[in-house]
C-alpha cells in the first residue's frame, strides 16, 4: 500500500493566480509558508520557514482564487507532485508542488482577514460550519470521566 498525503497549516505568500488550461480546466496556483519554531540548546528561540507551491484544480481552484489573498491562513490537504521540464535555456528544471484536495480557511471573521461571511470553507462540500458557542461554561461535575 502506498500513501502520498501532505497536510499543512500556513499563510499565503502571494495572491492566488487563476488560469484556464487549453482544454478548459480551471487551475489556481499560490504559495504557502509554514513556520517551525524551536528552542536551541543555548535557550535561544529559533525559527525556520518552509515555502510550499500549491496547485488547486477545478472548483477548489475557483474557491481559492475568489476568497484567498496574500496573508490568508489556511489548512490544506493534498498530495505531493513533482513536475520536470526543460527551460528555454536548455536546462532541466523540476518543481515539487502540493496538489490541493481540501482547503479550510482559518482566518477569523472579525479579524480583518478578508474572508467573506458566505465564503466556502473546504474543497469538499463548500459549506462553512458554525463556530461553537463559548457562552456555556463547562462545569467540572458535567465531565463524564
Amino acid at each position: 500500500m502506498d500513501l502520498n498525503k501532505a497536510t499543512i497549516i500556513g499563510h499565503l505568500t502571494r495572491d492566488p493566480e487563476a488560469k484556464t488550461t487549453p482544454s478548459g480546466l480551471n487551475v489556481t496556483t499560490f504559495g504557502v509558508a509554514t513556520n517551525l519554531v524551536w528552542t536551541d540548546p543555548s535557550g535561544e528561540k529559533q525559527k525556520k520557514v518552509e515555502y510550499h507551491n500549491i496547485v488547486a484544480w477545478r472548483k477548489l481552484g475557483d474557491v481559492c482564487a475568489q476568497y484567498l489573498h496574500k496573508g490568508s491562513k489556511i489548512y490544506l490537504e493534498g498530495r505531493l507532485q513533482t513536475r520536470e521540464w526543460e527551460g528555454q535555456d536548455g536546462v532541466k528544471r523540476h518543481r515539487t508542488e502540493i496538489v490541493a484536495e481540501n482547503m479550510i480557511m482559518l482566518d477569523n471573521k472579525g479579524s480583518g482577514g478578508g474572508q467573506h461571511p458566505s465564503a466556502p470553507a473546504s474543497g469538499g462540500d463548500f459549506s462553512q460550519p458554525e463556530a461553537p458557542s463559548h457562552e456555556a461554561e463547562i462545569q467540572v461535575d458535567n465531565i463524564p470521566f
